[in-house]
């Protein structure tokens, strides 16, 4: 089989990262994690207080100050999924970053500095990249493109359990409403907004198993790259 780009865009915590990762294990590709990367510009303002009082970016200095922002992936060897880092220290999902992420994404700048890091990554083919943007400006010429959905509460309750399961606190209204948000911040964002690509394959994961969307996946895969 020749090796491809496969490009996996979808709403927030509609599974995309989980397919894409056993994916890409399952066929030997490198798997990158766009909202990771995301994620992790977040992480950096809120530590170094980049945002105002009523949440929006402090975007000149957070401009200022992307030169600062390393992401890097290494290889957890328990769990067999690369690990996304923040300046060398491992970038920890929380309901804080979920919160304030999607308008560190809708910024111009910021997604022009990471869409070029996600570029180089992929030159040499043979990625499985998963975000908001993938088939539409970063890999628009991806020979394979999923987009993925699922209802709001699937999601929400999804992102719930995952929170409880790591002993988090979490509260399943709060976490619907930001799934919501964010679902309408991302599809309106001027810079790079969320839709499904022409020529993408679409699944609604709302009632599927791991192991359906798994063989779903793998089949498209197949079809994509003979």
């Amino acid at each position: 089989m020749k090796k491809i780009t496969i490009a996996i865009d979808g709403f927030s915590s509609c599974g995309k990262s989980t397919m894409a990762k056993d994916l890409a294990r399952e066929i030997g590709y490198i798997y990158v994690d766009t909202g990771a990367m995301y994620r992790s510009v977040t992480l950096y303002a809120l530590r170094h207080h980049l945002f105002n009082a009523d949440g929006t970016v402090r975007e000149q200095e957070l401009r200022r100050q992307m030169e600062h922002i390393r992401i890097s992936f290494c290889m957890n060897r328990e769990t067999g999924r690369p690990d996304t880092y923040l300046n060398g220290e491992s970038a920890i999902r929380t309901m804080e970053v979920s919160s304030h992420v999607s308008p560190v994404a809708a910024l111009a700048f910021v997604r022009e500095a990471l869409v070029g890091q996600q570029q180089r990554m992929g030159a040499e083919k043979g990625i499985v990249m998963d975000g908001r943007d993938i088939g539409t400006v970063v890999f628009p010429h991806a020979e394979l493109k999923v987009f993925v959905t699922a209802s709001a509460e699937v999601r929400a309750r999804r992102r719930y359990d995952e929170l409880k399961a790591k002993g988090m606190e979490a509260d399943f209204n709060e976490i619907l409403r930001n799934v919501q948000e964010r679902d309408y911040i991302d599809s309106h964002r001027a810079t790079s907004p969320l839709r499904k690509a022409d020529d993408a394959v679409e699944l609604d994961n709302s009632n599927l198993t791991i192991a359906q969307q798994k063989q779903w996946l793998l089949a498209q895969y197949r079809r994509a790259a003979e």
